[in-house]
């Protein structure tokens, strides 16, 4: 086949598009007059299993099954892709009777699914089904079918998988939706499946995994002198030392923007204590609150480091806003 680019028309390829989105919004739109209490039995038959819903699926239907199997998995039901041609050479040993098979056609009539099915139901393995044919091969012999008949491909030619395909992926983001809500999933439950993406490092990271502890913390006594104040905060690097009485409950914060407006003010610092210049019932965090509440408190009051402390008010860490970006969680 030839291309040539002197032919190619882009008020057509324009057109194509836009009717392309018509036909594609059109299939999703018409699952809805077609999805009835079959779909809820759908739902109820996976939350019932107590293994994993295994996915099957040839050619552009394997491709979204591999989909659906990932959205399932991520949102709270345990599910797996397994290739129908490698099913009937060894793979059938990975399904048993406590599964559920998901199996998507829009025909119904794929040769390397219909061969397997009579082997599947004589494991008894409850069989849910999603075609666009309800008197198909598939269908038949499913326990539940799920609709996801469109009237025609987005493909000029009505034989590229298409619009079929968008169909077939809503109804499985639906029956994935579902699933969750009824599951009762959350952002927590979310974030433990995807701990390396930003809502897992903002759910899961907790003051505890980045603040700086023991000898870290800069800290000091009411009556430590200013330049040994001044000393303690060089020496951590953090811009701020906290200020702590025998116990090491917090007294106050001295930081470097405390510095800068006693300066401004022409403030004689020599002969001060931490006690003098500390601003005194500093904004402080429990070590067991999760980072992102950090960043919360810091933009709310604009300010760069936090005093971290134990259930008795005890001084036990610290960190600020470059703590939080090293461990990504700004």
């Amino acid at each position: 086949m030839s291309f040539d680019p002197v032919n190619f028309d882009p008020a057509q390829a324009l057109a194509l598009a836009h009717a392309t989105f018509d036909i594609e919004a059109a299939a999703v739109l018409g699952l809805k007059k077609r999805v009835g209490p079959e779909f809820a039995r759908a739902v109820q038959l996976v939350l019932n299993c107590k293994g994993r819903v295994v996915v099957m699926g040839m050619g552009k239907s394997g491709h979204i099954g591999r989909k659906i199997a990932a959205t399932l998995a991520s949102t709270g039901t345990p599910a797996m892709f397994v290739h129908p041609a490698e099913a009937s050479h060894g793979d059938l040993g990975m399904i048993t009777a406590a599964d559920v098979l998901f199996a998507i056609s829009n025909s119904g009539e794929v040769q390397e699914l219909t061969s397997i099915l009579p082997v599947v139901k004589r494991q008894g393995v409850p069989l849910l089904a999603m075609s666009g044919a309800l008197q198909s091969t598939l269908a038949r012999h499913a326990d539940i079918v799920l609709d996801s008949s469109v009237e025609k491909e987005a493909c000029p030619l009505n034989l590229a998988p298409t619009a079929s395909t968008t169909a077939q992926l809503a109804l499985g983001d639906a029956l994935a939706v579902a699933l969750l809500d009824a599951r009762g999933f959350k952002e927590e439950d979310f974030a433990r499946s995807h701990p390396g993406g930003a809502l897992g490092r903002k759910l899961l990271t907790h003051v505890s995994d980045v603040m700086r502890s023991g000898e870290a913390v800069p800290a000091v006594g009411r009556h430590t002198g200013f330049t040994e104040l001044m000393r303690e905060m060089s020496n951590k690097g953090l811009g701020a030392a906290a200020v702590v009485d025998d116990q090491r409950r917090v007294l106050g914060i001295f930081t470097d923007g405390d510095l800068r407006r006693l300066i401004e003010k022409g403030v004689d610092l020599r002969a001060s204590t931490a006690g003098e210049v500390m601003h005194p019932g500093p904004r402080t965090l429990r070590s067991d609150a999760l980072a992102v509440e950090a960043v919360t408190l810091m933009e709310q009051y604009r300010i760069t480091s936090v005093l971290v402390v134990d259930g008795n008010e005890v001084l036990c860490g610290a960190l600020n806003s470059n703590d939080l970006l090293r461990a990504k969680v700004i």
